[in-house]
């Protein structure tokens, strides 16, 4: 195992001083690396030191400007202070460079559903799906922008999809149940957001759905 794997072995055991250590000993002895400072980067993002983050993984973009992880980073980085322009424009960077992983396709899509640019969002989370079908929050944000988008119909089978995979997804249940509404079918939408209450008791949204629901067959009798 070499030092960088080592650092990085070091991260995941939380021992983040050791890790910080054999991080700078990896850029002493090869201070023309840029990975050795995107690996420390890494570090200080996490431990909540985002100012010296940016420095690091600028560092290393100075040394190399196709070290897509670089930039992936300094996209974490903006994505978490919420600047979502300067985000996208790092994930883009670093997707354009050559990272064709789906964490960074989804963190782009959602850059754009954070500005409500939906539609812009749906590529590249679609994208995120086709690279890691199985992951239910992939699938769920996507089939958001779609409903986001007026895809009604391409929506439904998406969360329906979420719930195939993890049957205690109470906001895929949720919105399951607004679908529901928006095709007139009460009982159904009253099923899915009871089933988002029992998942979530605190469910907000749908307790207000399920009491309006309530409301509506009151009124008419039913």
């Amino acid at each position: 195992m070499d030092k960088n794997q080592q650092a990085i072995e070091l991260m995941k055991e939380q021992k983040y001083e050791e890790a910080a250590k054999l991080f700078n000993d990896i850029i002493e002895e090869n201070p023309q690396d840029p990975v050795g400072y995107i690996n420390f980067g890494n570090l200080l993002l996490h431990i909540n030191d985002p100012e010296r983050a940016r420095r690091f993984y600028e560092r290393a973009i100075e040394l190399d400007q196709k070290a897509a992880t670089a930039y992936y980073g300094l996209g974490n980085l903006y994505y978490e202070e919420s600047d979502f322009p300067k985000a996208q424009k790092n994930f883009l960077t670093a997707i354009n460079i050559g990272l064709k992983e789906a964490d960074a396709y989804y963190l782009l899509g959602m850059t754009f559903f954070h500005q409500e640019e939906y539609k812009l969002a749906l590529p590249y989370l679609l994208r995120a799906v086709e690279l890691s079908p199985e992951d239910t929050e992939y699938l769920f944000q996507y089939a958001l922008s779609l409903a986001q988008s007026e895809h009604i119909d391409d929506a439904k089978p998406v969360f329906q999809k979420v719930l195939e995979l993890d049957d205690n997804h109470s906001d895929a249940h949720y919105n399951l149940g607004v679908i529901s509404l928006y095709e007139e079918n009460l009982s159904n939408a009253l099923d899915h957001f009871n089933q988002a209450l029992e998942i979530q008791p605190e469910h907000v949204l749908a307790a207000n759905a399920k009491k309006q629901i309530k409301e509506v067959w009151k009124n008419t009798g039913m």
